[in-house]
């Protein structure tokens, strides 16, 4: 079960589009879930999408009763390389542009219709519309990604995520100069209260923690910085949101208040640059790292202190 309450940005919506929102679903698809009594409001359940909710009223739904999703098929055009494969585990580096796995106006062409064309036998781990996947990366960031090649490493390493137990470090330049060398973001994270397309620090939000260093500090041709972030939790976009939180937005993002002039980078300025995990199975410590893509490379090198 999904239960959330209602933000002051969505009252007055119809529960069609705030099922579709929970649910991550098509509205014709929460129009279905609604019908299969998978919907509660203030724990009732509703069969009708035209109602129209208000602010604190709690909405739960089954996302079980959804239609099942179309299973995602093998495609060995999809680009990525493979950083490190045994008979549990597999470690990709993820280009930027690639999406991890089918969604709403993502039906192929992402990184597990790849996976399956070369590791067919993912198609039986973990969810089904997401084979493999324990963790992802947002569209416009690259680096890497571990995925489970069996369901016991699946379950390890879905684990060893929730306790916190792998290290994930990020590359990012973001704009201006942070007051202190390194220190750690503890905002919790949740929908946005004015937008619920994006992301935000909101205090009915999900514990977050993401701690950074300054690497290095640039004048020309604007003021940015670059730095090293290591995630303590794992929310959705929240390097992106913390770091926009604290008046420092990575730099080339759209959503988050980071497009300025002087520094255009191509998309965000953001690269999972390393991953530190026990083997799902041997328990042996791996670590892997991943250098900039030429594309940040390039912005990198045009900065100057």
């Amino acid at each position: 079960m999904i239960e959330e309450q209602i933000p002051a940005a969505l009252a007055g919506e119809r529960l069609d589009r705030i099922v579709a929102l929970i649910a991550e679903c098509s509205r014709s698809d929460a129009q279905v879930l609604l019908v299969a009594g998978g919907v509660w409001v203030d724990g009732e359940p509703h069969l009708i999408g035209k109602l129209r909710l208000k602010e604190d009223q709690t909405v739960r739904v089954d996302p079980t009763l959804l239609p099942q999703p179309t299973l995602p098929e093998a495609d060995p055009s999809v680009v990525f390389t493979v950083v490190y494969a045994d008979d549990n585990l597999i470690i990709i580096d993820k280009p930027a542009g690639l999406v991890v796995h089918p969604g709403a106006g993502n039906h192929d062409g992402t990184l597990v219709n790849g996976l399956l064309a070369q590791f067919p036998e993912i198609a039986d781990v973990g969810e089904s519309h997401r084979p493999g996947i324990v963790h992802r990366l947002d569209i416009g960031t690259s680096g890497l990604l571990a995925v489970a090649r069996t369901q016991r490493a699946y379950h390890e390493l879905v684990d060893a995520l929730s306790t916190r137990a792998v290290g994930r470090v990020y590359t990012a330049v973001v704009w201006g100069h942070l007051a202190n060398p390194h220190g750690v973001i503890d905002a919790p994270i949740g929908r946005d209260h004015r937008d619920p397309q994006r992301m935000a620090v909101v205090v009915d939000g999900k514990p977050s923690r993401t701690r950074y260093e300054v690497l290095g500090e640039f004048r020309s041709p604007a003021e940015a910085s670059s730095l090293e972030c290591r995630l303590e939790s794992g929310r959705t976009h929240q390097i992106r949101v913390h770091l926009s939180a604290i008046g420092h937005p990575v730099v080339g993002d759209p959503t988050y208040g980071g497009v300025r002039s002087g520094i255009e980078p191509p998309r965000p300025f953001l690269h999972a640059a390393r991953l530190e995990l026990m083997h799902p199975v041997t328990r042996e410590p791996l670590a892997f790292d991943s250098e900039l893509p030429a594309d940040l490379a390039d912005i990198l090198a045009s900065l100057t202190d």
